[in-house]
């Protein structure tokens, strides 16, 4: 049986998040994304942790579903959660301030409610935002957590973002060890995040030792699975089922990740968005890292820190990773076949809700085959498109320094074509 997990999502308590973000809305997304079991997010927040209270019931350890929402017929199941939160850490360690977001997955609502106990019995504000800032090491923090579960995991977020994040070239640091410890033991996997891949991340010979997933860190429902991890299991999962899996890298379980392109990613190249410069590291090395325009310091993106890192190529380890399948997602492809900036178009929301009223996204994205995608389609390019982004057969322009990149598969011919039937 097949399950699709995205274990890095927010609620309406976190700063610059939709306040769509609650249970039944992040439950009827799912189903219609094509997510089986989706993060709470947030569950530190004393608000959302009470909805969470108020609104979930366990169905297996550690696994649970809203009271009283049933599915919408797509031949979905209904929609599971887990309790896995993010926060920030700012803290020195070093000589050096540290930014570091992590993930905390947590076997039940009481265990999260002693840890918020914890933190707020240390001082810590919980209530400002759905993600926390606490002024804690990771290494005492994931101590902290061990002592009131052992059952409780940390998994480093987004790993490569240059501001936050555990290998970020701006504050964080060169190894597991150097950020956990004596915890280090205990980090099973680390997030990739929306501006790497595995493959790029597999050109680290240390992160051999955790296994790599993906999650959207969705701030609005529409960009739930824009990310994801694909299991089988021969019977529904526990919270205990998951940790083992990432724990010993089960290939059996654990069939692949569903993955951005890493260029569409806001942090993947180096560059200066003040003055709109872009480049790949080799470049930044000959400007000395610093912006031609400006000559402020380059921001350098996730290609410019991994291959600071790397000791060996890909093709030495690839046969024995877990694979990972690269998505345009739905409605961006849609956008560009309908020539319009923005996702949120009526054209674009006309036909997505269209398509995923009859496959949810993720399987229409992964599995449908195309002659199924002309026939329900009232875009007849729509199929083309999905059998080039399958092929890896796309144009990408590198996002950076917080700018988004952008993914196309038909390129500037179909804007052409765009551009001269709206002139006609």
């Amino acid at each position: 049986m097949r399950y699709i997990t995205d274990w890095h999502v927010h609620s309406k308590y976190s700063r610059a998040c939709s306040k769509d973000l609650e249970l039944p809305k992040i439950a009827e997304w799912c189903e219609r994304k094509g997510i089986n079991i989706v993060a709470t997010g947030d569950w530190t927040h004393p608000k959302w942790f009470a909805h969470l209270e108020e609104n979930l019931e366990e169905v297996r350890e550690g696994i649970y579903r809203v009271k009283g929402v049933r599915g919408k017929g797509r031949g979905v199941r209904e929609t599971e959660f887990m309790l896995v939160t993010e926060v920030s850490q700012i803290y020195k360690k070093g000589e050096q301030t540290r930014r570091i977001h992590n993930l905390i997955w947590s076997p039940s609502l009481e265990i999260c409610r002693r840890v918020n106990e914890a933190l707020a019995a240390r001082g810590l504000n919980l209530k400002s935002d759905g993600r926390p800032i606490l002024g804690i090491d990771s290494e005492a923090l994931y101590k902290l957590l061990r002592e009131i579960d052992e059952r409780i995991i940390v998994v480093p977020a987004h790993a490569w973002t240059p501001w936050y994040a555990i290998f970020g070239s701006k504050s964080g640091f060169n190894s597991i060890e150097e950020c956990f410890g004596e915890m280090s033991k205990y980090i099973y996997a680390i997030e990739t995040g929306l501006s790497s891949d595995p493959k790029m991340n597999w050109q680290l010979s240390a992160l051999d030792k955790v296994v790599l997933i993906s999650n959207s860190d969705a701030h609005s429902p529409k960009n739930l699975a824009r990310e994801a991890n694909v299991f089988e299991f021969e019977r529904p999962p526990t919270y205990s089922d998951f940790v083992r899996v990432l724990r010993e890298q089960d290939r059996n379980a654990f069939k692949y990740t569903v993955e951005f392109y890493p260029e569409e990613g806001k942090y993947h190249a180096d560059g200066c968005a003040s003055d709109a410069f872009c480049c790949s590291p080799e470049e930044s090395l000959k400007l000395g890292d610093r912006c031609p325009k400006c000559k402020k310091k380059l921001v350098l993106g996730v290609q410019h820190r991994i291959d600071e890192l790397a000791d060996r190529s890909v093709d030495v380890v690839a046969d024995r990773k877990i694979p990972f399948k690269s998505i345009i997602p739905l409605a961006e492809i849609l956008s560009e076949i309908y020539g319009v900036s923005s996702t949120s178009s009526k054209k674009v929301q006309a036909e997505y809700f269209n398509l995923t009223d009859q496959i949810d996204e993720l399987t229409l994205l992964l599995d449908t085959p195309i002659e199924t995608i002309v026939s329900i389609s009232s875009e007849p390019t729509l199929g083309e498109a999905i059998r080039r982004m399958r092929a890896g057969e796309v144009f990408k322009q590198p996002g950076y320094d917080g700018v988004y990149g952008k993914i196309t598969v038909f390129g500037e011919s179909l804007q052409k074509k765009n551009k001269q039937s709206t002139v006609k």
